[in-house]
Parts: C-alpha cells; sequence; structure tokens
C-alpha cells in the first residue's frame, strides 16, 4: 500500500493532488510549524492578466504556531475577492457551471482554523472526481516518514499532460496551478491526467 505525507494546501496544486490520486493512503501533517509564503495557505490560478496569487490573511499569535492552530482572519473581505478572481478567471471555462455551486458556500461561509478549511476543500475536490481517499492526520510529529515526504517540496517529476486553459491562447500553458483550473477546465477528465 503506497502512503504519502503532504502538508495542508489551499485549493492544491496540480502536483500535489497527483501524488494524492496516486497513493493508498494519505497523511496531511497536523503538528509541523507554519510554513509562510507556501500552499498551505495560498494557491496559484490563472487570469486575464496572467497567474494570480490568491492567498488567506491568518491570525496572528506567535512566531512559531502549529498548522492546526492556525485560525483563519476575518478582518480583511478576502472570501469575496478570492471568489470574484475565481469566477472571473473560470466563469468561460467547460466545467465551471457544473461546480459552481459547490464550491461558493466555501466563500460565503466562514472556517475558524485552516487546517480544516483546506481539508474540506480537498476532500470536495476529491468527491466531485469520484475518487475515493482515506485521508489521515499525523498524531505527532515525525522527521521521518515511510513514503514519499513532500512537506517541504513538491514533486518536480511530474509532467502533467497539456490541456486546454481558458487563457492558454494568450499566456500558453501555464503548469502546476491549482487543481481547480484542471477541474473547471476539464471536468472528470481531470482524473487521467492527475494519474499519468
Amino acid at each position: 500500500m503506497k502512503q504519502v505525507l503532504l502538508p495542508t494546501s489551499y485549493l492544491p496544486p496540480v502536483n500535489y493532488f497527483s501524488e494524492l490520486l496516486k497513493s493508498d493512503v494519505v497523511f496531511i501533517e497536523k503538528h509541523e510549524h507554519f510554513i509562510k509564503q507556501t500552499h498551505r495557505s495560498r494557491c496559484e490560478i490563472l487570469g486575464a492578466n496572467g497567474k494570480l496569487n490568491l492567498s488567506i490573511p491568518l491570525e496572528k499569535h506567535a512566531d512559531k504556531e502549529i498548522i492546526s492552530e492556525k485560525r483563519i482572519s476575518y478582518t480583511e473581505p478576502w472570501q469575496i475577492k478570492h471568489w470574484r478572481a475565481i469566477t472571473s478567471s473560470y466563469k468561460n471555462s467547460a466545467y465551471f457551471e457544473y461546480f459552481e455551486d459547490e464550491f461558493k458556500p466555501f466563500y460565503f461561509e466562514k472556517h475558524e482554523f485552516l487546517l480544516e478549511f483546506n481539508t474540506a476543500l480537498t476532500k470536495l475536490i476529491l468527491h466531485i472526481l469520484r475518487q475515493k481517499k482515506e485521508i489521515q492526520f499525523t498524531t505527532e510529529f515525525n522527521k521521518t516518514f515511510n513514503g514519499p515526504d513532500l512537506r517541504t517540496e513538491q514533486p518536480e517529476t511530474l509532467n502533467p499532460k497539456q490541456y486546454y486553459q481558458v487563457f492558454g491562447d494568450k499566456f500558453g500553458f501555464t503548469s502546476n496551478l491549482s487543481v481547480v483550473d484542471l477541474l473547471f477546465n476539464k471536468g472528470l477528465e481531470s482524473v487521467e491526467i492527475l494519474t499519468l
């Protein structure tokens, strides 16, 4: 049985989701210190002006906070901004209208913790793709793991098959964006690309 250890991720990149789908058991790290400016709290999508970073603001309580304790900040209307950016980027994609109503609540309801929010989104994407995966959380922080450990770096070996992107004519193919880029452009065919 193949198992993989992943960090939590906000609308994970394609490479991350590929590793997740190719594993039988998925462990999400719950006890690491939060690392800023990573896909733990941000994602990349492709908009009319190119790559767009969407970042979830977080409350700050200490210099070294455990990821499971990171709370989402709602002092600014980031949810509305993210939903507008996603809608603007993908409203003309082939499958956005099919999945729009499933993603929309995440941008109008409040989740307290980043880990909880990210996990719920990941499970939604798995559900849409009709993939059943056993997701577990680490019970303590270990430096070593029996299997691929992707907490510090993402796999660079995966070169996914290129697929149509809404703004591909303008920018060429942009690889390893958030998995929602693939999902909104290819629908259930995403599984085939992710498991190459």
